[in-house]
């Protein structure tokens, strides 16, 4: 169901359930996606399958889908010989995806465009690190044309997520201006400080003031360090806050595998809501049954922070 307000007004009276990592999905229904665009390969030779991963989200009762775009960059499709033109559409059919999977909705959907970092075009972990050796201007020129692709899809807002570093984020602010659709800002975290070792309430400060930018958060984090960040993120800003952290698993990046148990628990999260989160959902090994969870644990009306 297409909404009939914005995310930025839904956000006043409701508390709203995002999806789940679309690559674990993917996977799920037999993907392989060992490759450098990752899932964003399947937006050139599988496009029916994002769909069907976007309506197992909307099934499992997700209220804002996040498009396949996180690793779509001109540069990165022009290593697999697509042209510019050819790049901006298939970032464009990642929006598309999204809606046609919520118009089957029976509640209102809302579609996020996926902007990944720089060091997801780099495939080879950077992202987790951050400090790429570029400076606030030369990162948003690499950013500014997809955003302006993405834009131009639709989307209700574009999703600035899995930021590690806070000069990256700022290029993004910069990159987003004038785009003519909200964003919200997440960074990758692990404590309470950037990957790039920015400390929280600092970065965070980079959105006050900025009306562009309707929620603030974090995400493809330790659950843990999540909930620590949504207080942290509500003092700062006072702004909704996002949060979508991953299943507690840590991934080996030698063995290219994931190990140890998992701690995404919906039924902690429910006070997430009390502390100023908003918009709640899961990220990396988190799939439509605890998505589902998450759904049915959440509160029926928002509970606002104190003050």
């Amino acid at each position: 169901m297409r909404p009939v307000c914005t995310l930025a007004e839904a956000l006043a009276d409701e508390v709203l359930v995002l999806d789940g990592g679309l690559a674990h999905q993917l996977e799920a229904q037999g993907c392989d996606l060992r490759d450098e665009l990752w899932s964003a390969r399947l937006l050139v030779d599988g496009p029916e399958q994002i769909g069907a991963a976007h309506t197992a989200y909307v099934r499992a009762g997700a209220r804002v889908l996040i498009t396949g775009s996180y690793q779509a960059t001109f540069e990165g499709f022009a290593r697999r010989g697509v042209g510019r033109a050819e790049a901006a559409r298939l970032l464009a059919r990642s929006v598309e995806l999204a809606r046609a999977a919520a118009e089957g909705a029976a509640q209102p959907v809302w579609v996020a465009g996926s902007v990944g970092p720089y060091g997801a075009m780099l495939a080879d972990g950077s992202e987790y690190r951050g400090r790429y050796g570029l400076g606030v201007r030369e990162l948003e020129r690499f950013h500014r044309p997809r955003i302006e692709a993405l834009a131009a899809g639709g989307p209700d807002v574009l999703a600035l997520e899995t930021v590690p570093d806070a000069v990256e984020a700022e290029a993004l602010l910069w990159a987003a201006e004038g785009c003519g659709v909200p964003v919200w800002l997440s960074y990758t975290i692990e404590g309470e400080r950037t990957r790039a070792g920015q400390g929280l309430t600092e970065a965070f400060g980079l959105v006050a003031g900025n009306d562009q930018v309707i929620a603030v958060g974090v995400n493809c984090c330790a659950p843990d360090d999540a909930a620590r960040a949504v207080r942290i993120a509500t003092e700062a800003t006072g702004k909704p806050v996002v949060v979508y952290p991953n299943s507690g698993e840590e991934w080996d990046a030698g063995a290219r595998s994931w190990s140890g148990g998992g701690s995404f628990d919906p039924e902690r999260m429910r006070d997430w809501p009390a502390a100023g989160a908003r918009l709640i959902g899961g990220c990396c090994r988190v799939g439509p049954d605890r998505i589902a969870a998450l759904a049915a644990a959440m509160p029926a009306a928002p509970r606002r922070p104190p003050g």
